[in-house]
């Protein structure tokens, strides 16, 4: 099938374009945000949010855990129905919004009010989560027309920031790494068409993706299972590489698509190995890492804390290959809108 960016154009593909800016603009912000507050007396840190600002979580979580923080994630409408109990005035909550205004955002600022301290990290402001937590951290991702893309990088970004400044790490350190991230990621981005074009001769006649990956890499597996279902109406799933082995193995053949996250040097042999065994019974996988044999899913060796921003770029190419060889315009909503107001 021939490839031509007109199959794939629109707010979708500009946003997947705009995203090294994005970036660039949320380090740049983050030098204005306010000093987080000190000896804050809190036995426990609460991480939530919905979607891909959930699964954007999942390296500020393991920091934490590794700095030996009680930290527990968990989605913030689950949160609200039955884990309440962890909402103490001992408790940090940090929030996660893109838009700061979704229903279960809302119904949790709502239900702590006055009593839980809470850090709220937002695209917008003025929206309920900017104006009502007690800290607030921006992105500057800019105006956002279809799936979050620009808003993930940016929540990212804006976490691995926020995570040095709990830990008491070096933030300008930080701030220099993620600075770069943007030029890397503008880097891959830029032969992007190539890239499509040979994801589209790669997938015809895939009927299943499974997304996979262990420890920070869980955000970009997560998201990516999420964005394929959005923007392609592709039925994809985020999951862990251990739990594709206790059961999902199974569907593995000529029309299921696993992608493998390298990840970081613990667990990056056995990452391999998922891949190695997927294509002996059949089916196809490829890691999408430095190592990768595919362009496409070959992204550069970079620092563990921007990794996560850059292993999201090629699944959202996965996404704009699938939704050209539908004939669908990518990330364009049909029973969705961009904010979620229905619990």
């Amino acid at each position: 099938m021939r490839f031509e960016r007109s199959m794939v154009e629109g707010n979708y593909l500009r946003d997947i374009l705009a995203q090294p800016a994005a970036v660039a603009d949320t380090v740049a912000g983050l030098r204005g945000v306010p000093d987080l507050p000190a000896g804050v007396p809190f036995d426990r840190i609460v991480l939530t949010g919905m979607g891909g600002s959930y699964h954007a979580l999942q390296p500020l979580y393991l920091n934490l855990v590794e700095h030996g923080f009680n930290t527990t994630l968990v989605e913030t409408a689950e949160l609200i129905h039955y884990f309440g109990a962890l909402l103490t005035p001992r408790t940090l909550l940090i929030a996660v919004s893109q838009s700061g205004c979704s229903v279960e955002t809302v119904r949790l600022l709502d239900a702590i009010a006055g009593r839980v301290r809470t850090i709220g990290v937002t695209n917008t402001p003025g929206s309920p989560l900017a104006l009502r937590a007690d800290v607030t951290v921006l992105m500057h991702a800019g105006i956002e027309s279809s799936v979050s893309c620009k808003t993930y990088v940016g929540t990212l970004v804006a976490l691995e920031w926020l995570g040095a400044a709990l830990c008491r790490a070096d933030c300008k350190a930080v701030e220099a790494a993620l600075q770069e991230s943007a030029a890397v990621a503008e880097s891959y981005l830029t032969g992007w068409e190539a890239k499509v074009g040979a994801l589209i001769d790669l997938l015809p006649g895939i009927r299943v993706v499974f997304v996979t990956g262990r420890g920070a890499s869980l955000a970009a597996a997560g998201t990516g299972g999420l964005i394929l279902k959005e923007s392609a109406h592709f039925h994809a799933e985020g999951m862990t590489c251990s739990a594709f082995r206790h059961g999902p193995f199974e569907l593995t053949g000529p029309d299921a698509l696993v992608l493998v996250f390298s990840g970081d040097a613990k667990t990056t042999a056995l990452n391999a190995n998922l891949v190695a065994d997927v294509r002996k019974a059949g089916g196809t996988a490829f890691l999408v890492g430095p190592d990768s044999d595919l362009d496409a899913f070959r992204i550069p060796a970079v620092p563990a804390t921007t990794r996560p921003v850059l292993e999201i770029l090629p699944v959202q190419l996965v996404s704009l290959a699938f939704a050209a060889l539908a004939g669908i315009e990518p990330g364009n909503f049909k029973l969705l809108t961009k904010v979620t107001t229905i619990e």
